[in-house]
This record gives C-alpha cells, sequence and structure tokens, in this order.
C-alpha cells in the first residue's frame, strides 16, 4: 500500500479535523517520549540515590567496628534494609534486626576495601527471595578484617517506578482528550470567518456581484483572504458591469447603421426605377465602411479587456515615423483643415507598432473630425527620457467638465456629428486604455481656443540613433511643401 492510499482518509478530513488530529498526534508522541524519559531517568536518580544512602551507612558501620564499639543489633534507617558486619571467616559478628544469627546476605569482597555497590538476587528474607542492591566496605578491626554490608531492596525502586508509570498511563490520555476538545474549539473560532465567508460566497451568483463577503475585525490571513476577495469581486462586479454595458452599447451602435442599410435597400427595391443606384451604392458603402470601423474598434477593446491586446514593450519603434505617415495619409481626406507636423521630432518609444498606429491614427482623425481650419501636431523626446505627444485643433474644445467622461466608450459630446463623420464614440477610449497599458497619461489641457490633448511617457527607450534629425524624412518633405 501506497503512501498516498494510506494518507488519503486524512486527506479527505475537514482542515478542522486534520488539524485537531495532528495537534493531538504530535502532543501524544511528544509526551509519551517525555514519559519514558521521565521513567528512565526517575529509574537512574533513585538508584543513585539508594546507592549513596547504603554507602553512607556501611562507612559509619565500618568507622564503629574499626573502634570495636559495634552494638550486638545495629537500627536500621529509611535508607536501608539491612545492615551486617562479617568476619573473614564468614561469621556474622553484627547486623539490624533479624540479620544477625542469618548467612551473610552477601559474600563479594570488594576491591581495594571499597566502597562497592553490586546488585545481589535471591536473598532469602523470611520465607521469600528478594533482590538487593548491597554496598561492601571492608574495614580493618581489633579483632581481624571485616565486611560491612548494607542493602535494600529493589523491589522499592520497582514500587516507586510502577506508581509513576501508572500516574502517567492516566493523565497521559486525559491531557490529550483536553487537548482535542480544546483544539477543536479553538480551530473552530478561527476557521469560523472562513465559513462565513463561504457560505456568502455561495449566496453570489453572475446576477449579485454587488454582494461582499464580511471582513473578521482580526488582523491576520483570514481577514486578507476576505480582503482579496472583495477586492476580487470588486473586478468581477466591474468586469461584468463594463461586459454588459459593452454588449448594450455595441447592440445599440451596430442597430444604426444595419437599420440605415435595410432602409435604403427596401426604398430602392420599392422604387427600382426612381433609385440613383450609384448614389445608392456610395451611401451602402460610406454605411458598410463605418460598421465595419466600429466592429474592428470593438473587436480590438474586446481583445484589451480580455488581456489580449496588452501592448508589447519590447519592439522599439520610431514614433516620429508613425506620426509622419498617419499625418501624410489623413491629409489625402483633407480638404478645409490643415494639418501641421512642423514640431515633430525623433521620439523612440517601445512597444506594439498596432498600437502606436491605431493611438496616433485616433487623435489626429478625431482632432479633424472637430477642427475649424487647423490642426498642430507636436512630438518630442524629453529631458527625462520621456516622450510627449501633442495634438491641438482650433475647434468648439472640450469643457473641463467633459475631459474625463469623454474617454467612456460609446460618448459622443455632438452625437449627430459625430455618426455623420464616422465616428464610432471608442477611438478615445482605445487611446486612453492604449496609453495607460503602456505606462503614460493622456489628458485634455486648457488652451485658449479649440481643444488640445497631451499624451506623455515619463521613460522610453533610446536608441544609439535617437539623435538623428528629420528634416531629410520624406514625409516631413511633402509636409513642409
Amino acid at each position: 500500500m501506497t503512501v498516498s492510499a494510506l494518507t488519503r482518509p486524512f486527506a479527505r478530513l475537514s482542515v478542522r479535523a486534520r488539524t485537531t488530529l495532528l495537534a493531538a498526534a504530535i502532543v501524544l508522541a511528544a509526551l509519551v517520549g517525555g514519559a519514558v524519559l521521565l521513567s528512565e531517568t526517575l529509574d537512574g536518580a533513585l538508584e543513585r540515590e539508594r546507592d549513596r544512602a547504603v554507602i553512607a551507612r556501611a562507612r559509619d558501620v565500618a568507622v564503629l567496628a574499626e573502634q570495636d564499639a559495634l552494638p550486638g543489633k545495629l537500627s536500621v534507617t529509611p535508607d536501608e534494609d539491612f545492615v551486617q558486619v562479617v568476619t573473614a571467616d564468614g561469621a556474622v559478628v553484627a547486623g539490624t534486626a533479624g540479620r544477625p544469627q542469618r548467612p551473610p546476605a552477601a559474600g563479594f569482597a570488594p576491591a581495594d576495601g571499597g566502597p562497592e555497590v553490586r546488585r545481589v538476587n535471591h536473598i532469602r528474607d523470611g520465607s521469600e527471595f528478594e533482590d538487593y542492591r548491597v554496598a561492601a566496605v571492608q574495614v580493618e578491626a581489633p579483632r581481624g578484617p571485616v565486611t560491612v554490608y548494607a542493602g535494600y531492596a529493589v523491589e522499592a525502586i520497582t514500587e516507586s517506578q510502577r506508581a509513576v508509570r501508572a500516574a502517567l498511563r492516566r493523565g497521559i490520555p486525559l491531557l490529550v482528550l483536553v487537548l482535542l476538545v480544546g483544539t477543536w474549539l479553538i480551530v473552530g473560532r478561527a476557521l469560523r470567518p472562513v465559513s462565513d465567508i463561504r457560505r456568502k460566497v455561495d449566496d453570489i451568483s453572475l446576477h449579485a456581484l454587488d454582494h461582499r463577503v464580511p471582513e473578521p475585525s482580526s488582523h491576520d490571513e483570514i481577514r486578507a483572504l476576505a480582503v482579496t476577495m472583495n477586492a476580487m469581486l470588486d473586478r468581477l462586479e466591474g468586469a461584468s458591469n463594463r461586459q454588459r454595458d459593452f454588449v448594450a452599447d455595441a447592440s445599440h451602435e451596430l442597430q444604426n447603421p444595419i437599420a440605415a442599410l435595410r432602409a435604403q435597400l427596401e426604398v430602392s427595391i420599392a422604387h427600382p426605377d426612381a433609385t440613383d443606384w450609384p448614389t445608392t451604392a456610395r451611401w451602402l458603402l460610406e454605411d458598410t465602411e463605418r460598421m465595419e470601423r466600429l466592429v474592428r474598434d470593438l473587436l480590438y477593446l474586446a481583445r484589451m479587456d480580455s488581456d489580449q491586446g496588452i501592448v508589447d514593450g519590447g519592439q522599439e519603434l520610431d514614433l516620429d515615423d508613425i506620426v509622419l505617415e498617419e499625418a501624410s495619409r489623413l491629409r489625402t481626406r483633407l480638404s478645409a483643415v490643415t494639418l501641421d507636423t512642423s514640431q515633430v521630432s525623433a521620439a523612440p518609444v517601445a512597444g506594439s507598432p498596432d498600437a502606436f498606429t491605431r493611438l496616433v491614427r485616433n487623435l489626429l482623425e478625431n482632432a479633424a473630425r472637430y477642427a475649424a481650419s487647423r490642426v498642430d501636431v507636436e512630438l518630442s523626446a524629453t529631458a527625462d527620457r520621456g516622450v510627449r505627444f501633442v495634438v491641438s485643433d482650433d475647434g468648439r474644445g472640450v469643457r473641463p467638465e467633459d475631459r474625463e467622461r469623454i474617454f467612456e466608450r460609446f460618448i459622443r459630446l455632438e452625437p449627430d456629428r459625430g455618426r455623420r463623420d464616422g465616428g464610432t464614440g471608442l477611438g478615445l477610449s482605445i487611446c486612453r486604455e492604449i496609453v495607460r497599458r503602456q505606462g503614460g497619461t493622456l489628458a485634455f489641457v486648457d488652451v485658449p481656443r479649440g481643444a488640445r490633448v497631451v499624451v506623455e511617457w515619463s521613460t522610453a527607450p533610446q536608441r544609439p540613433d535617437a539623435q538623428r534629425t528629420h528634416a531629410d524624412h520624406p514625409l516631413r518633405q511633402a509636409a513642409d511643401d
């Protein structure tokens, strides 16, 4: 059986149950290990303490033997069970009550006179045999050498060990049980906000994205989770609202050219003899082109909303080339408006050619659409390695209260004129999004007359040829001519 198969049942438990069981297992292992260590340490400590006591008792009796002051019966202290004084020929000359007339309890001679402690098994104690720890000290008495034996029953230590182990066997399960209950309650209280968040999320549907999960008052990971989830819900709600508005606005905007196409076709079919077919075809082509521009802008915005239209910051471009090419293209369609590009100078940038072309084209066409007679274009690299792109016109301008609203999708400050001139209401919105993703700013600023839109990037990559002049650029020469 594999490890994963063994842990699979545990993984199916709740976080609360897993945490409780894991904590109990760790504490149980620690307690058992501690109990074993305690028992062994206590055994050694008790044995050493009793050994020191019987050694001291044997020495005291040995002093009495050297002084020939041994009583016939020796008293018993709480630290030993018997004391015997044995001569070299094995006769017991003194001992504690119950031992004087008996054979020697031990027969070993301590090395170098002792003291020495040994375990002696099967010493008779009445009708039973006991195991003892015996200390021996050998001294020279007036009547010859004697050995003093003092011992205690090993059973005394065993009984102490047995009592400690019994207490541990009762106490450890009780402690683990208390830990299980306490951990279960504490973890449950800590995870209660998570349960509240889960229930709230279950109640949130696609049509109720304005709801938010509760944020606990504690400043911990769960609060961070709730704050992050609410931020995610904010983004989801914003994306859903934008998508809903986008679909509604797109449907409305597409309905107008389609309805116009249908109306023109129905009238032409109803009156084929009275229809000027070349003129009708030209009108249909204009409406089709406008619808094509609208669909193209809608697709571009959809790509940007899905993060597929993020401006590429790795391709190095000459923005001045793009500006001059778009200005040249636009001049072929202008008759009453002058487009001045004399203030365009070298400006290297990094990004997507399609994105920057769309940005420049939208700003130039928007200015030309509302200009009275003139559009001025400025482009230059700034001292901090940035780029500044300015488009001005001498039209009616943009009121201060409309300077942010104008960047919203499908917003036309002059609806009839915008539709008549082919505007989709998406150009400036696309421009703002391109500039924002490139890390720049785009805004309308105050001017005495007309409108002036300023695009700025704080930094831009510089190339070795960044200082080149554009005086000999063919499009510049054409513009100057």
